[in-house]
């Protein structure tokens, strides 16, 4: 199956550039090219997402910070506007290397990191190897550590046969997220903006694989690494964290808040009530000045 072409993407992001308005540079790795976000000048943020959304999700904080720091946003490989091989390794310590070379590539110097969901991992993955390079942390629904719990809901979509049926024929598991993953129904324009790069079989690849790469037992080959970043959290203890939690988050729940405190005791901690696991679509009017005022 052919990758859309960049005049292709040029076109369909069209419909969404009034909230997407950034510019995107690409990014050689083995295997394909990393699309990512770069605005503004100052301190630099790096803000990681999860799955299955891509750097659209950080549209508003993008918009927030880009005046005062220099705003990097990657799309992880299969994500997003980046390439999406086929034959792949699309593991967690694979996700870390990449982001490591980016940033290494950058050589943006210490750097204020954001994370949700999946960037949870991929983002303490790499800061737990260079918390020199590390001044704050953003954490945003999401987790850097073992846990016995997987919803029913995410579980299925692991199945074999059954799975590839949902999350890559159906594409299930991105239309689930823009309705199942917020409180407040989200506006055409949005929900079309999460929904682009996934309109295709090829083009869910990722989808599927990181919902594969959840690792729920010890013979997981992604189990022994979150382990690993969970042992090294304690290096990060002493820099500064802000949580910001959706309160109605049924994939991470209020059991995974309570590690992150756990870990971080002195952590500043503020609980959304009415907001889910995409919690900047939900809370964004409280939390975009919270975050421009914690980097500040």
């Amino acid at each position: 199956m052919p990758l859309i072409s960049t005049e292709d993407t040029k076109l369909a992001l069209e419909p969404i550039r009034p909230l997407y308005p950034f510019r995107t540079q690409r990014f050689a790795l083995p295997g394909g090219a990393l699309s990512y976000v770069d605005e503004g000048d100052g301190p630099p943020v790096v803000l990681l997402h999860g799955n299955p959304t891509w750097s659209f999700y950080y549209r508003r904080l993008i918009g927030g910070l880009r005046r005062a720091h220099r705003v990097i946003v990657p799309d992880h490989m299969g994500c997003g506007l980046s390439d999406k091989p086929q034959d792949y390794p699309y593991t967690l310590q694979t996700h870390i290397d990449n982001l490591t070379r980016l940033l290494a590539h950058l050589d943006l110097g210490p750097v204020d990191l954001v994370v949700h969901d999946w960037g949870g991992p991929i983002g303490m993955g790499w800061a737990t190897r260079h918390p020199e390079l590390v001044r704050r942390i953003v954490v945003l629904n999401t987790a850097a550590f073992l846990s016995p719990r997987l919803p029913l809901r995410i579980a299925v979509c692991r199945y074999p046969l059954v799975g590839d049926l949902i999350v890559r024929g159906l594409n299930g598991f991105v239309l689930g997220g823009t309705v199942m993953a917020v409180v407040h129904p989200l506006a055409p324009e949005v929900r079309y903006g999460y929904l682009l790069p996934y309109g295709n079989w090829h083009d869910r690849v990722a989808i599927q694989r990181f919902v594969r790469d959840i690792p729920m037992h010890p013979g997981h080959p992604t189990w022994a690494v979150v382990d690993g970043i969970d042992r090294e959290l304690v290096t990060l203890r002493n820099h500064p964290m802000l949580i910001l939690w959706g309160g109605q988050d049924w994939c991470f729940t209020d059991h995974f808040l309570a590690g992150w405190l756990q870990r971080f005791p002195a952590a500043e901690a503020l609980r959304f009530d009415d907001a889910g696991h995409y919690v900047l679509e939900d809370a964004h009017e409280a939390i975009v000045p919270r975050v421009a005022r914690f980097l500040s």
